[in-house]
């Protein structure tokens, strides 16, 4: 092997190195300057949230009468709930009347297999409850906060 040789396969593995140097070093940023910035976002969301107070409870509504309502496949749900107002709601009456309408929109041909489990009955009433929420709470005042089940029966 002459001189010139030896000097070529000497400086490959020298340059490899450094190229795997400058590689590695780049995914580390990377990753450091990823973490960084979902560090960041959560506390920014953090803040946000505790920024925001939760709305007081206030009074319950009940809604006096059950209803009965279609499921799929010729099943039924008899369903009664109450409503649970904020302090900024005050004490004065509320019309449940669109609650009733939501709540028959909401279950109406629903598959029975859906409201026999936790689960599906928990994901149903969230729903039920982002529509009250949305009808009820208007003009930046947050008057309703939640729903009550009082009576959930399927057949």
């Amino acid at each position: 092997m002459s001189k010139d040789d030896k000097d070529t396969a000497a400086d490959a593995p020298k340059k490899s190195k450094k190229k795997l140097m400058i590689i590695v070093l780049a995914v580390v940023l990377l990753g450091v300057g990823a973490g960084a910035g979902g560090f960041f976002f959560l506390q920014s969301r953090a803040n946000a949230a505790a920024e925001e107070p939760a709305p007081e409870r206030g009074v319950v509504v009940p809604i006096e009468n059950t209803m009965t309502i279609n499921l799929s496949d010729a099943h039924y749900l008899k369903l009664g709930f109450a409503l649970q107002m904020t302090k900024e709601a005050g004490e004065e009456e509320v019309d449940t009347a669109e609650a009733l309408d939501l709540a028959i929109d909401q279950y109406t041909g629903m598959k029975i297999g859906e409201l026999e489990t936790e689960k599906g009955r928990a994901t149903a009433k969230e729903e039920l409850l982002a529509k009250i929420e949305k009808a009820y709470n208007v003009d930046d005042k947050h008057l309703v906060m939640g729903i009550y089940f009082t009576t959930f029966v399927t057949q």
